[in-house]
């Protein structure tokens, strides 16, 4: 699985990559991550100010990017969790790395579609 899994449906459009445009689009799509966002983004803005580099925000951007990419997709947003729930419950290892390379291929693609 190489493509995002989609059924047509958006829950919203995407959106301009800024992170104040990220924390709206994730609001709608998956309210319960904004702690996490948040805290990313003050671990990011710290790091860029000790290593006087922009590249822990634009990974921060990237990365939320990406995440939202997935969550404004219904039928992606299933696969995704369903993956990562089975990878965290998997019975072996061969079943863990099976579900968590779904996870992957799912999460790059988002990030591919994003990152251009």
């Amino acid at each position: 699985m190489s493509q995002p899994v989609h059924d047509g449906v958006e829950l919203i459009p995407r959106l301009d990559q800024s992170p104040t445009a990220l924390k709206a689009a994730l609001a709608v799509v998956a309210a319960d991550r904004l702690p996490e966002m948040i805290d990313g983004q003050t671990r990011a803005m710290a790091e860029a100010i000790a290593t006087g580099s922009v590249q822990p925000i634009r990974s921060f951007v990237a990365h939320w990017a990406a995440v939202v990419e997935i969550e404004r997709h219904p039928a992606t947003a299933q696969a995704y969790h369903r993956a990562n729930y089975l990878a965290n419950h998997a019975v072996s290892v061969a079943e863990c790395r099976k579900h968590a390379a779904t996870v992957a291929e799912l999460y790059r693609a988002a990030y591919a579609a994003v990152t251009g």
